[in-house]
């Protein structure tokens, strides 16, 4: 569905999609996966982009997930449509944790697991530094490109506070609500139109 105000993202975007930043998809972007998603960029160059999605629970728990886990209360997220038996984590953990890979400011992904699970074990990883996701997001060389010509996402820089901070749900809204202007009005939009 075409969004009613029939605004431009490819003219309001002023940032390039690189590392670090986050796609804001379209109020009514039809992939349900993508639906009102926040992906953050992990990877972004000639090859194409690697991102997990920030705002998607899955309403389980690392525990639910993996067996042989430290007990630790953290929420997974569906971090996109790609390899969804596959797990990945960002956190701001930094050189602490062996083998991440920084992203931008105090952001991480990835990084040795076994490390990860020594760390959680002596109670050095909380909730607000981690967060897991099943599966990923991924473009193809050129594909998000042709995405954003498309009008499908807004580009925004990162907050790394707002990612661990927001409930997941509300982070699209509040990130298009601080960008203000048109992205503001956007992010009042009803997920379903006609039911206004």
């Amino acid at each position: 569905m075409q969004n009613p105000l029939e605004i431009r993202f490819s003219k309001l975007n002023k940032l390039e999609p690189d590392k670090g930043r986050l796609l804001i998809s379209d109020p009514y972007l039809p992939d349900p996966s993508f639906r009102r998603a926040v992906v953050l960029l992990c990877e972004h160059n000639q090859k194409g982009s690697f991102g997990l999605i920030l705002n998607k629970p899955l309403g389980i728990s690392i525990n639910d997930t993996l067996i042989d886990f430290p007990v630790f209360n953290a929420e997974v997220y569906m971090g996109g449509p790609v390899e969804p038996d596959k797990l990945f984590f960002i956190h701001t953990l930094g050189n602490i944790l062996p083998e991440s890979i920084h992203i931008t400011h105090n952001l991480y992904w990835s990084g040795n697991f076994d490390a990860l699970k020594n760390l959680i074990k002596k109670g050095e990883v909380t909730q607000n530094n981690i967060r897991f996701f099943i599966g990923y997001s991924g473009w193809d060389k050129g594909q998000l490109e042709e995405e954003l010509k498309g009008d499908s996402w807004i580009i925004s820089n990162t907050d790394v506070s707002a990612i661990f901070e927001s409930k997941g749900t509300l982070l699209w809204h509040n990130i298009l609500k601080k960008m203000g202007g048109q992205f503001a009005v956007l992010a009042n939009f009803p997920e379903d139109p006609t039911m206004n």
